[in-house]
């Protein structure tokens, strides 16, 4: 039975095939016109037009307009990871998340911004650093109304309101509600002084001190 369906329609998939090699388009949307090689291909682009959606995912009820995306979808109730980094070794369970993810082993960047040209590997990233140009600030605080321009931003300022504070010193126990402040707090063990004045050479822990110093020299 298995045999005698693919021989049914030979010279069909000879043409397909050909069409393949040439990049043949002769299937067009009548829509959009979008051009396809092989009429089961725009049949399934047609279900983008009609918001058909006829495969169904068994767990959820979510459905998808291709057999392919409910395919991906199901990973995420079964858990598997299909998709492995040749490089670290670690997984993914989609084919785009490790194309992603292959950018930071390449260094590739391919994103830029139009305005001030820096690039970023991922589009998310771009997409956070355009705020910066335009001033948007589209994360808002529910208590304070106080906005942000992005989410960890936010989320560091509700720490002010909840008084959670998840970085603690190894050394005395104290805690604090930024990694930044713990990093300034530390050098009160190790001693460390990085700012150092230009004038006469003092060195102090903190840029505010050194700030605060510089007044003894310029009055």
């Amino acid at each position: 039975m298995r045999s005698s369906r693919r021989r049914r329609h030979p010279e069909r998939a000879i043409n397909k095939y050909r069409r393949l090699l040439t990049k043949e388009k002769p299937f067009k949307c009548d829509v959009c016109g979008k051009r396809f090689t092989g009429q089961g291909s725009l049949k399934a682009h047609m279900r983008i037009h009609t918001g058909e959606k006829p495969f169904g995912c068994d767990v959820c009820g979510k459905r998808f307009n291709r057999q392919g995306h409910l395919k991906t979808h199901m990973i995420v109730h079964t858990g598997e990871k299909p998709f492995g980094c040749d490089v670290c070794g670690k997984r993914f369970t989609a084919q785009g998340s490790l194309k992603a993810h292959m950018i930071i082993h390449t260094g590739e960047k391919p994103f830029g911004c139009d305005v001030c040209g820096k690039r970023f590997n991922q589009q998310g990233h771009l997409k956070t650093h355009m705020i910066v140009h335009t001033g948007e600030k589209p994360f808002g605080c529910d208590v304070c109304g106080k906005r942000f321009n992005q989410q960890g931003h936010l989320k560091k300022h509700m720490r002010v309101h909840t008084e959670e504070k998840p970085f603690g010193c190894d050394v005395c126990g104290k805690r604090f509600n930024q990694q930044g402040i713990l990093k300034r707090h530390m050098r009160v063990h190790t001693e460390e002084k990085p700012f150092g004045c230009d004038v006469c050479g003092k060195r102090l822990s903190l840029k505010q001190n050194l700030k605060t110093h510089m007044r003894v020299h310029t009055g």
